[in-house]
């Protein structure tokens, strides 16, 4: 295989860069935290599976990681083990493949049914997946940012 770099916290999310990816997620209250590459997103396990070490690849609250070898495609996810406390809201679940919450593309499987995804155990088989994009590389066909002002600017939320 190849040798895992501890990456970046900068920029968040799943970033191309010269060589592979780095990948970077927030999280106050995990303990660990491992990254999961999938050849396909009916995959029932990962292909490679990477564990961020926090003693190297931990920057305040950014856990990152730079894995060489891969590009734009790679299908990911996370397992993210903390504290069980519901009632402060903390309802970390390691059997559970979470989506990157900083990711721009998702893919959901054929055998995906949210029942299945929330039952108790592993939903590797049933989980939407992440997918790393590379913005730089996306066909705009000529569109382009408006040229308004901020003060003329309404913004719903």
């Amino acid at each position: 295989m190849f040798d895992i770099v501890k990456g970046s916290s900068a920029p968040i999310g799943a970033t191309p860069c010269k060589g592979g990816v780095n990948f970077s997620v927030f999280s106050k209250h995990a303990t660990g935290i491992e990254l999961l590459l999938f050849n396909g997103v009916d995959d029932a396990k990962p292909a490679r599976t990477v564990r961020i070490d926090p003693s190297s690849a931990r920057s305040y609250h950014y856990w990152h990681v730079f894995v060489p070898g891969i590009a734009a495609g790679q299908i990911y996810g996370y397992r993210v083990e903390g504290p069980q406390d519901p009632a402060r809201g903390m309802r970390f679940d390691p059997a559970k493949v979470l989506l990157d919450p900083y990711g721009r593309c998702i893919l959901v499987s054929e055998g995906y049914r949210r029942q299945a995804a929330r039952a108790v155990g592993d939903n590797c088989a049933t989980a939407m997946k992440s997918v790393v994009v590379d913005p730089a590389s996306y066909d705009w066909e000529g569109d382009a940012p408006l040229q308004q002002f901020s003060a003329r600017t309404i913004i719903y939320e």
